[in-house]
C-alpha cells in the first residue's frame, strides 16, 4: 500500500575518506608519458575543418587529407594547464548546483537507452518523450541522483532532427537539477540548446556563472573524434558551458588487450578534445570522461561488468588526478536484463572503485542490458547501492566523541546504550535501507514475499504520481516553443 510521498531532500553526494591506489605514482607517470608520445607520433583524427585550423595555428602538424593532427608535448601541456581545476555545474534551482571541487562524488542517471520497462505492464517497450520526462522526474526526487545525464532514454516519438532539443526540454521540465546531454552532436543543435538555457537563466553572464547544462560527447576510439561533436563542444565552450568527451575503448577491439594499453588509448582520446578546446577558448571549463572496458570474448560485445572494468575505472581517475581535472566515469550499466543478483554485483563493484579513487561524476544509474533498457526500479535500487558505498567510503572516524570511553565506563558491564543521549546524537548516522528488505521471515512470507524490487516499484509509482519538480515559468515555456519551432523549420528547410 502506497502512502503520501515525503518532500524531496537535498542532493546527497559521496564525500569519501577512504582511498585506493591501483597504478601508483610511477604507473600514472608512465601512462601520461606514453599518451604524450602517441599524441605526438600517431596523432588523433579530428574530422572538422575548424578543429584542424585551430590545431594548425597552435603549431600542430596537420594532415588535412587524413584529418589527423599530431600534437607536440609542449603544446599539449600548455593547453592542459589552461583548464580550470574547479568549476560549478549549475542548475535551474541554484540550490541544486554542484561544485566540482575534488572532494565530492556525484551520481547521475545513465543514457541513452532505447527501451523502457513499462512501470505498469512490467515489459520492455520503445521509449518516448514522456519516458524522458518521467525518468527526469524520478531522478529529481531521488537525493542520491545529483544530476541528470543522457537523456536516460531516447524520445523515439519525436523527429530525429529536433529530438535532442525536445529531450533537453523534457529533462528541464522533469528536474531542477543539472542536465548533461550526450546527444548534442552538431554546432546547430548546440546553438539552439544555448538559446534554451539563456531563456531559463535570463542572460549570457548568468549562464556562464550558472551553466544549467553541460555537454558530454563520445570519442571514436581508437585515436579519433566525431566532427559534429567537436564543433558542438566548441559552441558550448564559447558560452562557458562545461564540456567533456567520453572515450569507451574496448580491450581486444578498439584498444590493446592489456589494461595499461587501454588506459593509454583512454588518456589520448580524453586529452585530445580538451587540448583543442583550451587552444580555442583558454580557461573554458572542461572535464575528462571515460568508460573503458574489455571485449566479451564469447559474444564480441560490451561486457557491462567485469573485473577489468572495475580496475580500469579506478585507474583512469588516478591519471586524471595527475592533471588535476575532474572526471566523469561510466559506472553501473550492468549487462543484466533484469534488476537481479547480477545487476547488484555489477553495479556495486563498478561504482565502489571510482568512488575510492575520488571520481567527481559517476554516470550510470538506471539502465540494464548494457545501457539499452531503462528500469525505474533499477534506478531506485542503484541509489540504494550508492547509499551503501557512500557509507563505506566514509571510513571510521576516531576521536574522543567516537571512542565514547567515558560513556562505556559510565554504562558499565551489562548496561544498555539505547536511551543514552550519546546514542541519540549518533544513531542517525547508521545506514538504513530504503528498499532492501530486513523484515522477519514470517512477515516477509505474509507480505507475499515482497522484496526490494516490489518496494522500488511502489516508490517509483508514487514518485510519478505525486512528485512535482520546480516549475518552468510560462514565459520561458513560450520562448522554448518559439525556439523549437524555429529549429524544426530550419531542419525541414535543410532536408
Amino acid at each position: 500500500m502506497r502512502g503520501s510521498l515525503p518532500p524531496r531532500g537535498p542532493i546527497r553526494p559521496i564525500r569519501p575518506r577512504l582511498g585506493l591506489s591501483i597504478l601508483g605514482a610511477d604507473g600514472v607517470k608512465s601512462i601520461h608519458e606514453a599518451a604524450l608520445e602517441v599524441l605526438a607520433r600517431a596523432g588523433v583524427r579530428f574530422p572538422s575543418e575548424r578543429a584542424l585550423a585551430i590545431l594548425a595555428d597552435a603549431g600542430c602538424e596537420v594532415d588535412r587529407r587524413r584529418q589527423v593532427a599530431r600534437i607536440p608535448p609542449d603544446v599539449a601541456m600548455v593547453a592542459i594547464s589552461r583548464a580550470p581545476r574547479h568549476f560549478t555545474l549549475g542548475a535551474r534551482d541554484p540550490a541544486d548546483s554542484l561544485s566540482l571541487d575534488g572532494e565530492h562524488c556525484y551520481l547521475s542517471t545513465d543514457g541513452c537507452g532505447i527501451e523502457v520497462y513499462d512501470l505498469q505492464a512490467g515489459s520492455p517497450r520503445r521509449s518516448t518523450w514522456e519516458d524522458v520526462y518521467r525518468s527526469a522526474l524520478v531522478a529529481d526526487y531521488l537525493d542520491a541522483i545529483a544530476f541528470y545525464w543522457g537523456p536516460t532514454v531516447s524520445a523515439q516519438d519525436v523527429p530525429v532532427a529536433i529530438r535532442p532539443l525536445r529531450e533537453l526540454e523534457a529533462a528541464f521540465l522533469g528536474t531542477s537539477k543539472h542536465v548533461q546531454p550526450e546527444t548534442i552532436i552538431s554546432a546547430e543543435v548546440a546553438r539552439w540548446c544555448v538559446e534554451m538555457a539563456l531563456a531559463e537563466v535570463g542572460g549570457a553572464e548568468e549562464l556562464r556563472r550558472r551553466p544549467i547544462f553541460s555537454v558530454m560527447q563520445c570519442a571514436l576510439d581508437p585515436l579519433g573524434q566525431d566532427g559534429g561533436s567537436l564543433e558542438a563542444s566548441l559552441v558550448a565552450a564559447e558560452h562557458g558551458i562545461p564540456t567533456g568527451f567520453m572515450p569507451m575503448p574496448m580491450s581486444c577491439a578498439t584498444a590493446p588487450a592489456t589494461l595499461a594499453g587501454n588506459l593509454v588509448v583512454t588518456t589520448v582520446d580524453a586529452l585530445a578534445p580538451l587540448i583543442l578546446i583550451q587552444l580555442a577558448y583558454p580557461g573554458a571549463p572542461v572535464f575528462f570522461a571515460a568508460a573503458p572496458t574489455v571485449m566479451d570474448l564469447v559474444t564480441g560485445g560490451y561486457t557491462g561488468g567485469s573485473p577489468e572494468d572495475y580496475l580500469l575505472g579506478g585507474a583512469f581517475n588516478e591519471v586524471c588526478l595527475h592533471y588535476g581535472l575532474p572526471l566523469s566515469m561510466g559506472v553501473m550499466a550492468t549487462g543484466a536484463k533484469l534488476p537481479d543478483w547480477q545487476a547488484a554485483l555489477d553495479n556495486t563493484l563498478s561504482t565502489i572503485m571510482p568512488v575510492l579513487t575520488g571520481t567527481a561524476m559517476l554516470t550510470g544509474a538506471g539502465l540494464l542490458n548494457g545501457s539499452k533498457i531503462f528500469s525505474f526500479q533499477q534506478l531506485i535500487m542503484d541509489c540504494e547501492i550508492h547509499s551503501v558505498i557512500a557509507r563505506v567510503s566514509e571510513g571510521i572516524r576516531v576521536d574522543p566523541e567516537m571512542l565514547a570511553t567515558e560513556l562505556i565506563c559510565r554504562i558499565g558491564p551489562g548496561g544498555n546504550y539505547l536511551a543514552d543521549p550519546h546514542t541519540l546524537r549518533h544513531l542517525r548516522a547508521i545506514w538504513r535501507p530504503r528498499v532492501v528488505d530486513r523484515s522477519p521471515y514470517e512477515a516477509w512470507d505474509r507480505s507475499g514475499r515482497r522484496g526490494a524490487f516490489e518496494a522500488a516499484t511502489d516508490l517509483a509509482k508514487t514518485i510519478v504520481e505525486q512528485h512535482r519538480p520546480r516549475p518552468v515559468e510560462p514565459s520561458v515555456r513560450r520562448e522554448w516553443d518559439r525556439i523549437l519551432a524555429a529549429a524544426a523549420r530550419q531542419a525541414e528547410a535543410g532536408n
